[in-house]
């Protein structure tokens, strides 16, 4: 069972079909006594720091999701609000990864926000279990978490940024798995399986 958070942020239909692909039980919610008894935790997010951060306030998810011990997966927003800082509004986050978040520069020939498939590298995480170096996944996103050894796989626009983090039971994918085709599937069940 994946609990989902539903904090008013993220697009949950991508998310929830991919599930269901994988035959997957779920549940949606933000209730702070059902996330912290979850078998598996996935925090989604599509939007803009800040304002996602002042949704987990209103919550009241802050401690509850620094507090949880089983596995914890951010999707690609949700990911960045795992991390120390982002620069999107000068938000602090929720400091489980000790990664600072910034804009990609502007640099000629890239576009801002970075949207399409690029390729994943320097493979660490048990969420990369049979998946080959150099695979594809698909991302949109502005800002991306910088390199440090909370960085499961890197990806190169521009700059090299994480892709993914990995700490302990936390887990983040700037990426989406759940627009990536197989590899995306195969990364969603490997979380399913931790």
């Amino acid at each position: 069972m994946v609990t989902i958070i539903d904090y008013g942020t993220g697009n949950l239909r991508s998310i929830t079909n991919a599930l269901d692909r994988l035959g997957a039980t779920y549940t949606l919610t933000a209730d702070p006594a059902a996330i912290r008894s979850a078998e598996r935790v996935l925090l989604p997010g599509v939007g803009e720091a800040a304002t996602a951060m002042q949704q987990l306030r209103d919550k009241g998810l802050i401690e509850t999701l620094r507090s949880l011990s089983c596995p914890v997966l951010g999707i690609c927003l949700g990911m960045q609000l795992l991390c120390t800082h982002s620069e999107e509004g000068d938000t602090p986050c929720l400091g489980i990864f000790p990664n600072h978040v910034r804009r990609f520069p502007a640099l000629p020939g890239l576009k801002v926000p970075h949207v399409g498939w690029n390729s994943i590298h320097d493979l660490r995480s048990p969420l990369y279990d049979g998946i080959r170096e150099g695979e594809y996944v698909y991302y949109v996103h502005s800002y991306a978490a910088e390199i440090n050894d909370c960085t499961a796989a890197a990806t190169d626009y521009g700059i090299r940024f994480s892709g993914s983090l990995c700490r302990d039971n936390y887990f983040g994918c700037q990426f989406h798995p759940e627009k990536s085709g197989s590899t995306g599937s195969r990364i969603l069940a490997n979380f399913l399986s931790l």
